[in-house]
């Protein structure tokens, strides 16, 4: 299996209907979620010890395993897309959603803030602590043989069927406009590590980084922090490196294909969060185009980052990152210590100059897995 891959398709004129472009372009998410009572900015951390010890110029984690209290990044696409859902549609409706288990709870959130109601459909592998964790939030939750494409397609009859509103983290064809909002919502937390960094870096310069580590599931969030910095630096943008499961490898699976694929993987991983099938319709033109390096990482690379990440060494914050979450330090440390990757890394122009960004997306969604995790042997 191939485990790194420089991205041949790099550079192409990026192929979005006018439609999705100018849901993209002319939404401003940021605006809305500063009215939501405590938003706050996530934090942007500096691991000046950790990049030290990795011969990096620098390495800053964006940490949103506490946003809005929902332990992951989510609410800020779903809250969005109810939002401009009911901008357009004034009324009382029932919203559902298919998910491995983030973007679940945060529809279910969503919804409690509107004063809706929520239906939710998880693959049948889904832990009972993201279960119970959605359920909180005053959603129905309902689990469906099969994967996430299974989830995802019992979603859409059930929305058809009851006239229920699908508020989906995916796309697919004459099903664009309600994701565009959730990859637009996202884009957000790319606004705040901007206003950040001047309190992070003295005399930061934009674009400050060179290297983003993207975890990779649906590609609705990987594309939607590409879709920022190339809008915004274009050709002077950062390079983007998308990190998914070796057992659920959607992204890379289409790269080989030159089309939106299932993933060629065994379909299990612990990633609960990068666990999907095709990649999203929306999503798919931007990563092809736009990103530089698509890589694997097996289980073992996720449980060691996020030990790293909780148990950090000098003068470094601990954070709580669960198995998504820490995936894109999983691929950085592999990238940078895996002889295989040298080629790759050569590609990329790392060295000590560097600059990384990781984004931590999710804390202990799952806190038993998390602790077996953590847990030091004595």
């Amino acid at each position: 299996m191939i485990e790194f891959l420089i991205n041949p398709h790099k550079g192409k004129p990026v192929q979005l209907s006018r439609e999705i472009s100018g849901l993209l372009e002319n939404n401003c998410p940021v605006e809305y979620h500063q009215t939501i009572r405590g938003y706050s900015p996530s934090p942007l951390l500096s691991l000046q010890n950790l990049a030290e010890r990795l011969s990096l110029s620098a390495l800053h984690v964006k940490d949103e395993s506490e946003r809005f209290g929902l332990n992951a990044f989510k609410g800020l696409g779903a809250s969005f897309a109810v939002y401009r859902y009911l901008q357009e549609n004034p009324g009382d409706y029932v919203f559902c959603t298919a998910t491995d288990g983030n973007h679940g709870r945060a529809l279910a959130w969503a919804c409690s803030h509107f004063g809706q109601l929520a239906r939710i459909f998880v693959p049948e592998y889904t832990t009972a602590q993201r279960i119970k964790s959605i359920r909180r939030e005053g959603a129905v939750v309902f689990k469906v043989k099969g994967g996430y494409d299974a989830a995802v397609a019992c979603a859409k009859n059930e929305s058809i069927k009851n006239g229920w509103v699908l508020i989906q983290d995916t796309s697919w064809e004459n099903y664009c406009k309600i994701p565009s909002w959730v990859v637009a919502g996202y884009t957000t937390l790319c606004f705040e590590v901007e206003e950040q960094l001047s309190s992070v870096v003295k005399d930061a310069v934009l674009p400050y980084y060179d290297i983003i580590m993207l975890q990779c599931g649906v590609g609705s969030w990987a594309s939607s922090v590409i879709w920022y910095y190339r809008k915004k630096y274009g050709e002077k943008s950062p390079k983007f490196v998308i990190v998914e499961p070796s057992g659920s490898n959607g992204a890379l699976s289409s790269l080989l294909n030159d089309r939106p694929s299932s993933p060629s993987g065994s379909g299990e991983t612990i990633m609960a969060g990068l666990n999907c099938g095709i990649p999203s319709l929306i999503s798919w033109p931007v990563l092809r185009n736009y990103a530089d390096c698509f890589m694997l990482i097996d289980d073992d690379d996720a449980r060691a980052a996020m030990r790293i990440f909780y148990y950090p060494e000098g003068e470094d914050r601990r954070i709580v990152s669960g198995e998504s979450g820490a995936a894109g330090l999983g691929g950085l440390l592999k990238l940078l210590r895996e002889p295989a990757a040298s080629l790759v890394k050569r590609k990329l122009e790392i060295n000590s100059d560097t600059k990384v960004l990781l984004i931590n997306t999710e804390g202990d969604t799952d806190k038993r897995s998390f602790r077996k995790i953590v847990k030091r042997k004595s």
